[in-house]
């Protein structure tokens, strides 16, 4: 299991935030691509997908290997699994927290008849 605290959850969730970021993540969540590759269906400059490019690496998000003048970029998941961990811990939170107001409502109203349903 991930402990998400070995991750910066700050830095992860700031670089989720954007969705160009979140479609770059997507694509390459299919395989490893090159960056004029993940330029292209964005209406941007390729110094803006750079610049989105180097806060997804500033997340460990992504990795990037250099070739000469060919830069390929892949999905480094680990973070994401980090950050999964941490929402999946608050939902478990919360969810008791409904349980036990389910249970208290329950015990307060007392047993449902159809009047009340009404």
């Amino acid at each position: 299991m991930v402990n998400y605290q070995d991750y910066n959850l700050t830095a992860t969730f700031h670089a989720l935030a954007d969705p160009t970021r979140r479609a770059i993540l997507a694509r390459l969540a299919e395989g490893e691509a090159q960056v004029g590759t993940l330029a292209e269906p964005f209406a941007m400059s390729l110094p803006a997908i750079s610049k989105h490019l180097k806060v997804l690496e500033g997340a460990a998000l992504i990795r990037r290997t250099i070739d000469g003048r060919v830069h390929r970029c892949r999905l480094a998941p680990e973070p994401l699994d980090a950050a999964n961990g941490w929402i999946e811990q608050h939902c478990r939170l919360w969810q008791q927290q409904f349980d036990r107001l389910a249970r208290y409502l329950e015990e307060t109203s007392g047993p449902a008849t159809d009047e009340n349903k009404q």
